[in-house]
């Protein structure tokens, strides 16, 4: 069942100074906080690997897999008796400001999963991508991503920039429809950290630093978006600047107070129609003013005294997380030992998640064509029944097969003083910037038509789209045990292993964590190919990996960030209730709990 919201309204490890005064009452912003937290957290924000130690405590816990000072803006929510939905909305507002609107922005996307400590009600909200009603030729908009499926190479896309690329961001009117169900504190406290980040600005890092480098050129073709990242004296921004965004701090202090309508049918609205038909878009304020997130069912699966919630429709990615799962079930990886130590558990691994994990089939006939005498129906495809059919085949399949598809992301998690939990993953869904560049009052807009056109095209006019993302709850024995969000163009190989380590080998959340990962693999020219697979140099034993029989790619953990998924979760002890939180090891996110 789906439900349509109807809503209403320094030095580069050092803190920048705050403009409102250290010890600010009531207020979110790094200024209302003590010095030596806005220091640490910043040297925090500011490294490659900071080190991600768990958090623990009773209080509250906050978890992010990029932009850990945003972590502490979660945390601070929490403190001043903030909910779960408040801490993650805060952290994902500033998350979006640290990252200068590269892969995250408030006219990207959202999808929800909430939980109730007493009560155990999971709640699913999917503010995705809406197609635009104006669109009747979605075959032939301009893009494509790269061929080259490795690092940083496929996010630059290619194609000519067009207006026609954009879609309909559900950001905002998902964080007021939950803000309006869950949160505690008043609406506009939410944006006082990001918009104090984007007033008072803070020192490039070297990561936004290289993104900003990459795309200088795309970045400099509208006048607007050169505005934001280039300097009076016309070069980008670059290491150690001091980077500013006060028309970004502007666009938030009017959605604070007008609420989401600002964007939707007011004046930002209007720009954003505009910029966009300047470009050659079919996007019109109508577009804009019907958007409605929807609250639907989560979609469950039942796995050894474990229920694993997962986004309701429309989505994609809970579908494909919830065959893969059936397909290790049927695949006996249990049973034969973890993949770390067994190389029949390894390939079954590889081949449940390269069926359909990470993985988007351009057409059914394709689909059809890949799994011929199988049904591929979304139904079919979450039954036990199904993946039996589906191992079948892929059982003696050799070589293993795939189709790489990469998205960027950031998520955040949350736990309140109730026990209420909260998992977010919000994202652009695209290139970084997107290919068009086109920037509104501070608001990256973003290309993700570029490369779902098929998508597109396959959904109603006016219709949301199918949602990627992976997020979700897990209840044990009916109480709410462990709230988690994935990101990264790997994020589906590491939650269906993270998944598998607490579910089927009883790990705890740390040692889940720190357990070796079978990478996102590559392929030799970058199509659809026989994989080679991924792994951390050193994670699994040489023993094991030749006993596969398979190319194996060794990288060394620094490499790891460009095929790994990022994988935050926070868990609940039933017994003490004590709270652990973690965070990936090789990001400059945090976990954080008291």
């Amino acid at each position: 069942m789906t439900e349509a919201v109807k809503e209403g309204p320094a030095p580069s490890n050092a803190a920048p100074t705050p403009s409102a005064g250290a010890g600010a009452a009531k207020t979110l912003a790094p200024s209302g906080w003590p010095a030596a937290e806005r220091d640490h957290f910043w040297r925090i924000q500011q490294a490659a690997l900071p080190g991600n130690p768990a958090g623990r405590g009773q209080g509250g816990a906050v978890a992010t897999a990029l932009n850990g000072f945003a972590a502490r803006v979660g945390e601070e929510a929490l403190r001043q008796g903030g909910s779960a939905v408040d801490a993650v909305m805060s952290s994902a507002l500033a998350q979006i400001v640290l990252g200068g609107g590269a892969v995250i922005s408030v006219f990207g996307i959202l999808a929800l999963m909430h939980v109730d400590g007493a009560s155990g009600e999971v709640t699913s909200l999917n503010a995705g991508w809406n197609t635009v009603l104006g669109e009747d030729d979605p075959l032939s908009i301009p893009g494509k991503l790269n061929a080259a499926g490795d690092g940083i190479a496929n996010m630059m896309g290619s194609g000519e920039p067009s207006g026609r690329t954009a879609l309909v961001g559900g950001f905002m009117r998902g964080l007021e429809a939950a803000h309006r169900r869950y949160g505690k504190l008043p609406f506009a406290r939410l944006f006082e950290a990001a918009i104090e980040l984007a007033e008072d600005g803070f020192i490039v890092s070297p990561g936004l630093a290289r993104y900003i480098d990459i795309r200088k050129q795309d970045l400099a073709r509208l006048p607007e978006t050169k505005a934001v990242f280039f300097k009076p004296d016309d070069t980008p921004y670059a290491e150690g600047d001091h980077f500013r965004q006060p028309a970004l701090a502007e666009t938030l202090r009017r959605v604070a107070v007008e609420g989401a309508d600002y964007m939707y049918t007011g004046a930002w609205a209007a720009k954003c129609i505009e910029a966009i038909q300047a470009d050659g878009g079919r996007m019109t304020l109508d577009d804009l003013a019907a958007y409605q997130p929807v609250w639907s069912d989560p979609v469950t699966i039942e796995r050894r005294g474990h229920t694993i919630a997962l986004l309701g429709e429309p989505c994609e990615g809970s579908v494909n997380l919830i065959e893969t799962l059936n397909l290790c079930e049927v695949a006996g990886i249990r049973e034969r030992g973890h993949w770390s130590q067994s190389a029949d558990s390894l390939m079954r691994l590889a081949k449940s998640c390269a069926a359909m994990g990470g993985m988007r089939y351009e057409t059914e006939e394709e689909q059809a064509a890949t799994f011929p005498g199988i049904e591929m129906s979304r139904d079919a495809r979450l039954s036990k029944e199904h993946a039996r059919a589906l191992w079948s085949r892929l059982e003696d399949q050799s070589p293993i097969r795939f189709l790489p598809k990469g998205t960027h992301s950031d998520v955040v998690v949350a736990v309140d003083a109730d026990g209420n939990m909260a998992a977010l993953c919000h994202s652009i869904n695209c290139l970084i910037w997107g290919r068009t560049a086109i920037v509104v009052d501070g608001v990256s807009v973003g290309d993700p038509a570029a490369y779902m056109q098929t998508m597109v095209a396959a959904t109603p006019q006016g219709g949301q789209l199918p949602n990627p993302i992976e997020v979700g709850i897990i209840l044990k024995d009916g109480k709410p045990d462990t709230a988690w969000s994935s990101m990264g163009v790997g994020l589906h190989y590491q939650t269906t292993q993270s998944l598998l380590n607490i579910v089927d080998f009883d790990m705890g959340l740390e040692e889940t964590a720190n357990a070796p990962r079978l990478l996102l693999p590559i392929s030799p020219d970058a199509s659809q190919r026989e994989l080679i697979l991924r792994v951390v140099d050193g994670e699994v034993p040489d023993e094991v990996l030749d006993a596969t029989g398979l190319e194996i790619k060794r990288i060394q953990p620094v490499e790891a960030r460009f095929a790994q998924g990022l994988w935050v979760a926070i868990r609940r002890d039933a017994v003490t209730g004590e709270l652990t939180a973690i965070s990936p090891t090789y990001t400059n996110g945090q976990a954080t709990a008291f």
